[in-house]
């Protein structure tokens, strides 16, 4: 199935969570906020919010420096 993923269509796997998506990605679940379909997720729903066909992710990851 398809989503948009920060704008770009990307092929998941039915029931992919949010959670899943992210460590396929290869990104810290600590380290982004995720808005799906303009509703922002709690990082406790990641392993549980699934992924619907056709839906708009936004990731945000949070950059530290110095």
């Amino acid at each position: 199935m398809n989503i948009l993923c920060n704008g770009e269509e990307r092929e998941i796997a039915p029931g992919t969570s949010i959670g899943v998506l992210l460590k396929d990605l290869g990104l810290d679940p600590d380290s982004v906020v995720a808005e799906c379909d303009s509703r922002i997720l709690k990082r406790e729903e990641y392993d549980t919010f699934v992924l619907d066909e056709g839906a708009a992710l936004e990731l945000i990851r949070f950059v530290g420096g110095g």
